[in-house]
């Protein structure tokens, strides 16, 4: 097998973003897929109209007609799942599912892609092969057996198209359970639950085109140069033209700093850059809800100062005065934030606090950009409403170049949700799919992922059914997370390659292999295209251009049908005849939800078609009918209450990041090269002073504890520490590889979004280490 192996080493790296680095990757993970010319084609039909929507982030295309429009990561994305390797059932004959738990997350994605379905035998411990009317049997007679409805989970990755989704809501639906936890879950939750009650909808209110009109853009608790690496082309336009880009990190990523465009001759025969910031302030972990209000009482300062010498407003009283409510609570708020408090949690100076502050007053039209830096902690949602009523105090919502913007993850994630993945579904959605499939639709609120997990733990659960995604690694308190799958009668698993979820099983469990975004999807009327939405609300049509490795393997929204006819027969629909020509999903999707009348017909667009957004056209669809300003509390301190119960002080505050080779879950590789990180990945970024402040060296591998009071040991061991650039009392480590120590029960406020951005640890010398010892003197 050709994996990259390399020494373990770390090096500052002193390149710039994107640039001969890309290039170099690029083609490294283009020629190891094996059909390195029917990639290139393909690679040149990513996100171009005809072509398919890259199966990476789910950042919006720019409207322009460039020939290439894909990133670094976007083209690893493609050649990692267009692949020539196949696991088909020679691979499960050789190896058992012991053997291959023993291997790595990159061992076994990198095996290549799954070809035939296959069905887990516990008396022998292999996978063996199984026919589709067999597994969709299996299915049906497990779902069919259940004491109730609610016993089924059905988990969403957020690579799903609009297509398998909508199918995937109505078959759970029909059977009686809106059990439908989601990856969104473990991510942008509590973007959407902050903003659907604040501004009456849970997506960003911009569109590509605002980023060129933006004065200033602000991005928080982001890392794009290796999670939405196009993204890094419109900042370093917007510097160029002298808009402010204004970036909160701890870490300084190099994607935020110099840019090295790939496209551009000139920059990479000079090997030049260009600045992708023009001020970057470095939080406290946590401290961005604490930033957010020292700039607004800034504002409120300054408009004081304004009113008494009788010059211009510095808020936008006509906009709040029509379009908001609850501004004088909110005010008052400000009012009783003392500074020091406000300096304390944000970990920022009063004097870098007040320069933000001036930053975001100068410009007219502010884009506020956030991630998973934002999302992950325990008051997410009310960090998440400070950053609206931030922009709300200035009208900065529903006016071009203006506007929120959460950057989602997975490429339809958002569609996703759109489509009625939700396990607390609006009472619209329902009553739209009971007139339509004259059916009763349950109203009982479903399982979010931590809800899934503690039913599987206590028996109630009984199936799980996961269309795409790797569950068991994604999921916080990993030990736990297996625990629960493995409690099940039936885990399935729709997937593309080989991961850890197929190992961890159920009593039965089954591999249903799907054809992925790259693939061309052939049904009796032909090629198919599916659908995504990207963070913009923009629908695409993706067409899959690659012949699949196997005749075994199926699309999604057919794997989808095959469950559903086989369990509920012809109801409420004729399964098959959806399958056999796509545009019939889409009339139903039509008919049930909001935004797309006419959606066979608009999809024929060019670059497709935009979905709308209310807030942005600045109606509020709220109870009061405007946007609210949320006067939410300063915590009075940031570590859990549970956490602080241990008696145990905290060494230090983890964050878990993702390499530069990876995506979520999907390890590409060994480096992160703009940390300078090499064949490693069991690492731990740390102060300089720190380490040496806990009794470590550079160097040292040591193993890291949570905690937590709950009776529980939450440990990672063998990690290499590594002085980083980070800010003191701070440290990092990899997703999913530290996600152990994230407890299942921590979890944001109003969102059960895993706290993964806020993690009390402490440190001690590696076991592994000592047992070398001990072994050496023996």
């Amino acid at each position: 097998m050709n994996m990259q192996v390399v020494n373990p080493r770390y090096q500052h790296y002193k390149g710039p973003a994107a640039g001969w680095g890309a290039l170099r990757s690029v083609t490294r993970f283009w020629l190891d897929s094996k059909q390195p010319l029917k990639n290139l084609r393909a690679l040149l039909k990513t996100n171009q109209n005809g072509g398919f929507d890259c199966p990476g982030c789910a950042w919006g295309d720019s409207p322009g007609s460039d020939r290439v429009k894909f990133c670094e990561n976007g083209a690893k994305a493609v050649n990692w799942e267009a692949t020539s390797r196949s696991v088909n059932a020679a691979f499960f004959a050789r190896y058992s599912v012991t053997q291959l738990r023993e291997q790595s997350d990159y061992w076994l994605e990198y095996q290549g892609r799954l070809t035939e379905p296959m069905r887990y035998d516990r008396a022998t411990d292999h996978y063996v092969p199984t026919s589709w009317d067999d597994a969709f049997g299996l299915i049906a007679k497990h779902l069919k057996g259940l004491d109730s409805p609610n016993q089924a989970d059905f988990y969403t990755s957020g690579r799903a198209s609009n297509e398998a989704a909508y199918l995937y809501q109505l078959f759970g639906r029909a059977l009686g359970t809106n059990n439908f936890p989601d990856c969104s879950n473990m991510c942008h939750e509590a973007s959407g639950v902050a903003m659907s009650q604040s501004i009456g909808i849970g997506k960003g209110t911009v569109t590509f085109s605002d980023f060129d009109k933006a004065d200033a853009i602000f991005v928080l608790g982001q890392n794009p140069g290796t999670n939405h690496p196009r993204m890094l082309e419109p900042l370093r336009e917007a510097v160029k033209r002298g808009a402010q880009v204004v970036c909160f990190n701890p870490l300084k990523e190099r994607g935020l700093e110099r840019f090295q465009h790939p496209q551009h001759p000139i920059e990479m025969l000079t090997n030049g850059s260009e600045p992708i910031n023009t001020r970057f302030f470095r939080p406290a972990l946590g401290g961005d809800m604490a930033a957010m209000r020292a700039i607004a009482k800034f504002l409120l300062q300054w408009e004081r100062e304004a009113v008494s010498s009788n010059q211009p407003s510095v808020f936008d009283h006509a906009f709040i005065a029509a379009h908001t409510q609850g501004i004088d609570e909110y005010l008052n708020l400000l009012d009783n934030s003392s500074w020091q408090s406000l300096v304390e949690q944000s970990g920022l100076t009063l004097q870098e606090l007040e320069h933000a502050a001036q930053l975001y007053r100068e410009a007219q039209r502010v884009i506020m950009c956030w991630a998973m830096g934002i999302t992950q902690h325990q008051h997410s949602v009310a960090i998440i409403q400070e950053i609206t009523n931030l922009q709300l105090l200035r009208g900065n919502i529903g006016r071009p170049g203006a506007g929120l913007c959460p950057v989602r993850g997975h490429s339809n994630v958002q569609g996703d949700r759109t489509m009625g993945i939700n396990e607390r579904p609006s009472a619209e959605l329902l009553d739209a799919l009971q007139q339509r499939f004259k059916f009763s639709v349950p109203r009982e609120e479903g399982h979010n992922v931590v809800e899934a997990i503690n039913a599987m733990l206590a028996g109630e659960t009984r199936v799980f059914v996961a269309l795409g995604g790797n569950f068991a690694q994604a999921t916080p308190d990993t030990p736990l997370s297996h625990k629960a799958l493995q409690n099940c009668e039936l885990t399935v698993q729709i997937s593309t390659k080989l991961n850890r979820s197929h190992l961890t099983t159920g009593t039965n469990a089954l591999i249903l292999p799907c054809l992925g975004r790259t693939d061309i999807d052939e049904q009796a009327g032909g090629p198919q295209a599916v659908t995504v939405e990207d963070s913009f609300s923009m629908i695409h049509a993706s067409y899959g251009q690659l012949t699949p490795l196997s005749t075994q393997m199926r699309s999604e929204p057919a794997i989808i049908a095959g469950m559903a006819k086989t369990t509920l027969g012809d109801t409420p629909v004729n399964w098959d005849a959806l399958i056999a020509d796509y545009r019939e999903i889409r009339k139903l999707i039509a008919d049930t939800i909001p935004g797309f009348t006419d959606f066979n017909q608009r999809l024929l667009q060019p670059g497709g078609f935009y979905l709308g957004n209310s807030a942005a056209e600045r109606q509020w669809q709220t109870a009061s009918g405007k946007a609210n300003f949320k006067a939410n509390p300063l915590l009075e301190d940031l570590i859990p209450e549970q956490a602080k119960r241990s008696g145990q002080q905290a060494d230090l505050i983890m964050q878990t990041l993702r390499s530069h080779d990876q995506y979520n879950t999907t390890i590409y590789g060994l480096d992160d090269r703009y940390r300078g990180v090499t064949g490693q990945r069991k690492v731990i970024f740390a102060n300089g002073a720190d380490i040496i402040r806990l009794g470590f060296k550079t160097g040292q591998k040591v193993d890291a504890v949570s905690l937590w009071d709950d009776g529980l040991e939450r440990k990672i061991v063998g990690f290499t520490l590594l002085a980083f650039d980070i800010p003191a009392g701070q440290a990092a480590a990899y997703y999913p590889e530290a996600n152990p120590l994230v407890p299942l029960q921590s979890f944001g406020s109003g969102s059960f979004t895993p706290t993964s951005k806020f993690i009390a640890i402490r440190l001690f010398a590696s076991e592994t280490d000592k047992q070398m010892i001990e072994a050496k003197s023996a």
